[in-house]
C-alpha cells in the first residue's frame, strides 16, 4: 500500500515562498510520475503541476507557471513542490498524487493520494 504524507503548508505573506514536501512510503516511487493538486473552500480540485518518473519533465498549470517548480529526490523518496511569489489565490489545501502516466491533468487518473497541507496566502 503506497502512503503519501504532505508538509511544509502555513501562512506566508502575499510575495512570500514556502516549500511543500511529499514523503511516500515503498520502493515504488521512483517508477511513477507524480502530481500536485489544490483545492480551495467551495471549489474543485485542480491540477497544479506534475513530474516524470525520473524528473526529466515537468508540466504546469497555467495559472503557476514560472512561481512554481515542481522536483522529486528519489533516493529519497520525497517529491517537492518550491513555490514563490505566492498570492492571495494560491491559498488551498494542497495534495500530492501519484499516477500511472506521465501528463495526466485530470483528478481520476491519479490513483494515490496524501492527505493534504494547508498553505494559506494572506494580502
Amino acid at each position: 500500500q503506497v502512503q503519501l504524507v504532505e508538509s511544509g503548508g502555513g501562512l506566508v505573506q502575499a510575495g512570500g515562498s514556502l516549500r511543500l514536501s511529499c514523503a511516500a512510503s515503498g520502493r515504488t516511487f521512483s517508477s511513477y510520475p507524480m502530481g500536485w493538486f489544490r483545492q480551495a473552500p467551495g471549489k474543485e480540485r485542480e491540477f497544479v503541476a506534475t513530474i516524470s518518473w525520473n524528473g526529466g519533465s515537468t508540466y504546469y498549470a497555467d495559472s503557476v507557471k514560472g512561481r512554481f517548480t515542481i522536483s522529486r529526490d528519489n533516493p529519497k523518496n520525497t517529491l517537492y513542490l518550491q513555490m514563490n511569489s505566492l498570492k492571495p489565490e494560491d491559498t488551498a489545501v494542497y495534495y500530492c498524487a501519484r499516477t500511472p502516466r506521465y501528463g495526466s491533468t485530470s483528478v481520476t487518473s491519479y490513483n494515490f493520494w496524501g492527505q493534504g497541507t494547508q498553505v494559506t496566502v494572506s494580502s
